[in-house]
């Protein structure tokens, strides 16, 4: 089973991604907030994606941890990470975002309802199985009925 580097990983939406995910792979749980240190030893510490070196220090814990995928689930994130998606594909790791150039065209959901059918979309399918039509989007987000449109969706 290939490891996920999950973000965010003490947010309820988060939580509700991992759970879903928890089936597919196996999951390294990381995140910036304070942590009590009760459940320290669960969740790897990373900087904020905002800070400057977020990129390189995401991608050392991956390459660390043996990580195959990062999935980021906090804007800041995926707005540095969509910038330095070559970086880790020459490292044999795909995050799990759109690029750079996709993001001002997306709409953005921020702690979507549960009701909503998420799709996890690696390699053009969707891995939760929600939509058929998955090939164009790269991500965690909403997929239209008619695979035209795609919604991401990140913790807040």
């Amino acid at each position: 089973m290939k490891k996920l580097l999950l973000t965010c990983a003490t947010r309820s939406f988060s939580m509700r991604v991992a759970r879903q995910l928890s089936e597919k792979f196996e999951l390294v749980l990381a995140t910036s907030d304070e942590v009590p240190a009760l459940f320290g030893n669960r969740y790897h510490k990373i900087p904020k994606g905002v800070n400057p070196t977020y990129a390189h220090e995401m991608l050392k814990m991956a390459l660390d941890l043996e990580c195959s995928y990062i999935l980021p689930l906090g804007l800041d994130e995926v707005q540095t990470l969509s910038a330095s998606l070559l970086l880790f594909e020459e490292y044999g790791i795909q995050v799990l975002c759109p690029s750079m150039a996709e993001l001002p065209d997306l709409n953005i959901l921020e702690n979507p309802g549960a009701e909503l059918p998420l799709s996890l979309v690696v390699n053009g399918y969707d891995v939760l199985g929600t939509a058929s039509n998955a090939a164009a989007f790269k991500g965690l987000g909403l997929i239209s009925d008619s695979g035209d449109s795609f919604i991401l969706t990140v913790a807040k």
